[in-house]
């Protein structure tokens, strides 16, 4: 059988992107919303659905997911924080939920005020009530390929993670480089141990190019396996209770990577490029994309006039 030349890729500017942002207007939003389910997402991660002190940038989720467009082969995700997130989420007709957790003690103690385990404990009446709605939920594991507070974590960590989420009836699980801390050899030796343990699972990738190794580490990924991505148009988002935690892959890098390398992605690379060169105008500072700086490969140029060829 033929090996699988196709990734499936989740928007997460809406919810990763502008909780890094000023606060962005809710029109506005719902505007650059529709602009990208216009480049053939399958799945958006449209919002968080946190308490507004605690994520101002996102505090109209509700409003926003109201006036949005949404087309029917389009799968909405949203964060949940809790089970008050969740009837949120439900009012609001999303149709996956997403928990949030985070490998170690210490970056859960920031971002839930929580220790991991103890944080694991609130996601089972979470599930039990997802599941009264038919509403799909899945499971995260921030920083699992490195802390910024305690190092690389243990494999044995994040198997037992993964063995509570089973418990749970929690099977699809997204795997974060929250910080950049990932590079392609460890990004391989995670996957085959998680998948190799867990081979129901549902794993996928979110990856932050801190350190510039976003690309490689989600060719690592998909050399073990992984089919699903999150990636931020224009390189946008950034974990707030992380330091230094500079934005996703671009979503542009991502699927040019890709498609260059034959593997598809049913996405339009130019409605997505211009979509990223109009985030880039409205916030200059916090883009970070390569090809808004060098083009896409295809992109070719007259050769400088005046050349005198060797020889002549």
């Amino acid at each position: 059988m033929a090996e699988q030349k196709e990734i499936v890729i989740t928007e997460v500017c809406p919810r990763d992107g502008f909780q890094s942002l000023p606060i962005i207007p809710t029109g506005v939003k719902v505007e650059i919303i529709n602009a990208i389910l216009a480049c053939g997402f399958k799945q958006l991660e449209v919002t968080s659905f946190v308490h507004p002190k605690a994520v101002p940038q996102l505090s109209d989720a509700d409003e926003v997911l109201m006036k949005i467009n949404r087309p029917e082969n389009v799968i909405l995700r949203a964060l949940i924080p809790n089970l008050r997130g969740l009837e949120r989420a439900i009012y609001a007709q999303v149709d996956k939920v997403k928990v949030m957790l985070s490998a170690t003690d210490s970056h859960s103690i920031n971002n839930a005020n929580s220790k991991t385990f103890d944080a694991m404990r609130e996601f089972a009446p979470l599930v039990k009530r997802a599941k009264e709605t038919n509403m799909h939920i899945g499971g995260s594991i921030s920083v699992a390929f490195g802390c910024p507070y305690e190092g690389i974590v243990p494999m044995e960590r994040l198997i037992e993670i993964c063995k509570r989420y089973e418990q749970l009836g929690i099977t699809e699980i997204s795997l974060a480089d929250t910080t950049g801390m990932a590079n392609p050899v460890s990004v391989k030796r995670v996957i085959s141990n998680v998948r190799d343990k867990f081979p129901d699972f549902r794993f996928s990738l979110h990856l932050h190019n801190t350190r510039g190794m976003a690309f490689a580490n989600a060719v690592a990924g998909f050399d073990e396996g992984i089919r699903d991505f999150d990636s931020s148009i224009g390189g946008f988002g950034g974990c707030p209770y992380a330091p230094n935690a500079s934005g996703n892959i671009s979503t542009e890098d991502l699927v040019h990577g890709f498609e260059e390398m034959g593997i598809n992605t049913n996405l339009n690379i130019d409605k997505i490029i211009e979509v990223a060169k109009d985030l880039q105008k409205r916030f200059p500072e916090y883009s970070d994309s390569f090809i808004l700086k060098a083009g896409k490969i295809s992109d070719l140029h007259l050769a400088p006039p005046g050349q005198v060829k060797l020889g002549e």
